[in-house]
């Protein structure tokens, strides 16, 4: 990818021309949790508690890309009052959670949002998540993701699931709208 008519450089990678151009639409980044925001360990103890790490980064990634006026959604099929606390700490304004049917779940809030393919981007990282794949124009896969989600995907991040993938698509995000210069001071 070293020709400069087929490739555009990101803070991460080298990325297809077309890839990078199509990012300009996109107006709603939608995310699963587990694999995604979380290295996809669910941590339990005796007592039934459960605990889930999240990377700071990914936080100040998605207040950035929220900042920038890109939304963030979330469409797990897990419930967790630890990922709705999170997630509300970082202005993420869709969450769905105990949604086994991520399909539906995305269509149907397409349609509340009145957005087409082109103005999404999905993340996944396992096999429920291809189902949103469909419905966007961005099919994102985690550096770590199962191999027949990164087989579908245009974009697989470099970075993997819990460790900063989902900063590495908000900064690319942002610098493809040309909003990375701006981003400073948010808390996560």
């Amino acid at each position: 990818m070293n020709d400069t008519q087929t490739a555009v450089n990101t803070l991460y990678t080298a990325m297809p021309t077309a890839l990078y151009s199509s990012l300009k639409q996109v107006r709603l980044l939608v995310c699963d949790v587990d694999g995604v925001f979380s290295d996809g360990r669910i941590y339990l103890g005796n007592a039934g508690e459960e605990l889930k790490a999240f990377h700071t980064r990914d936080g100040y990634g998605v207040k950035a890309l929220v900042n920038s006026g890109v939304a963030v959604a979330v469409i797990t099929g897990r419930r967790s009052a630890i990922v709705e606390n999170r997630m509300k700490a970082l202005n993420v304004a869709h969450i769905v959670q105990g949604e086994e049917n991520k399909s539906d779940a995305l269509a149907e809030l397409m349609a509340r949002l009145s957005l087409k393919p082109e103005h999404v981007a999905v993340v996944g990282d396992d096999m429920p998540d291809t189902g949103m794949y469909p419905h966007a124009n961005v099919k994102i896969a985690v550096k770590d993701a199962h191999p027949a989600v990164a087989q579908q995907a245009n974009w697989i991040t470099t970075l993997p699931g819990g460790f900063g993938a989902v900063r590495e698509i908000c900064d690319t995000l942002l610098q493809a709208n040309d909003k990375l210069h701006g981003i400073q001071g948010a808390s996560v």
